[in-house]
């Protein structure tokens, strides 16, 4: 089986790229709407994701790196492994350029080359320690977690969600569907994380799922299926260059391969972690140094204290595991 990676990236220092930015979002002034630093600055550790793969995941066929036309300075683009994207290659004109990472997201299917089975990773997750195969993918399909999760609408994430269920719900009977695969809805790996799916298995429509902030295994298949059954509403919100409440998030596609059953039950919560650097950065640090998690997250935040010291310290610390270039710097 041969699984691919994708992983986004921007460079937002670009000049190109922040006068068409400026342009386009002139009128989105809340960080609400995705347009906050937060969303697209770069830290320098682009090149530490690409020594962890090298590193800890060497198995992987091809790296398909995503951008609107950029390129690190010190990536050798000349590496078999490493595939450059451009948002025009996959990504319909009409809808460029677009600044909203679900719709980016929603048409990454048609990258040319890319494998049956691949992983998608924002550029904020790193793998930090040695990870095979089999986490992404057994038996043919990915690994993930089946469990329903309280929905507060409190915030635009949120919201997308219940965009997306309301999809799932004209396509999908939740109690035939639990029925079908129970022992992959119960299964004992997610421990107390079965607790909903008990109190909600008589109740006969989907509601959101527990979401791992996770580098996410999908089947390419699963995208050309949503994609028969839910074009109109796809395509209507292309449109949206920036984030919206009406949009449709890539759970979508996660959640359809569930409910299909096309996955194997795995626990993420075991070997991958979310760090906010707002309220959390001692324990990220100390999550790299250590190497506690195969797979972790550093969520920015523009309202981080003593910003550009915590970088360092983070770069520090990948510098501590991670001190060889790659096969991919020049």
């Amino acid at each position: 089986m041969e699984i691919d990676f994708i992983v986004t990236w921007v460079d937002m220092n670009d000049p190109k790229w922040q006068k068409e930015f400026a342009k386009y979002s002139a009128k989105k002034t809340n960080e609400k709407n995705g347009v906050s630093d937060a969303r697209f600055r770069d830290h320098g550790f682009l090149k530490y994701w690409f020594r962890g793969v090298e590193k800890f995941a060497p198995w992987v066929r091809k790296i398909h790196f995503v951008t609107g036309g950029q390129t690190p300075a010190w990536l050798d683009t000349s590496n078999p492994k490493i595939h450059l994207v451009d948002h025009a290659d996959f990504i319909p004109s009409e809808f460029l350029p677009t600044y909203n990472s679900v719709v980016i997201e929603r048409y990454m299917y048609r990258i040319p080359g890319l494998a049956d089975h691949f992983v998608y990773f924002n550029d904020d997750f790193y793998i930090t320690n040695n990870i095979t195969p089999e986490r992404f993918f057994r038996n043919g399909l990915p690994c993930d977690i089946a469990t329903f999760l309280y929905n507060p609408s409190w915030s635009q994430w949120y919201r997308r969600i219940k965009n997306n269920l309301r999809i799932i719900n004209r396509h999908f009977d939740k109690k035939e569907v639990m029925a079908l695969h129970h022992d992959k809805w119960f299964d004992p790996s997610y421990g107390s994380r079965r607790f909903w799916n008990y109190v909600l298995k008589p109740y006969g429509k989907f509601i959101t799922l527990r979401t791992p902030h996770n580098a996410q295994p999908y089947l390419k298949s699963t995208f050309e299926e949503v994609w028969k059954v839910a074009e109109k509403e796809l395509t209507e919100t292309s449109v949206n260059r920036f984030r919206s409440h009406t949009d449709y998030t890539p759970e979508l596609f996660r959640t359809w391969q569930i409910c299909r059953g096309n996955f194997e039950p795995y626990n993420t919560y075991s070997d991958t972690k979310m760090f906010p650097l707002m309220i959390k950065p001692e324990q990220a640090i100390r999550a790299i140094n250590e190497q506690k998690y195969s797979l972790i997250c550093l969520n920015d935040n523009v309202h981080i204290r003593h910003y550009d010291r915590l970088m360092e310290r983070i770069r520090e610390a990948f510098d501590h595991i991670l001190p060889e270039k790659s096969s991919f710097e020049l």
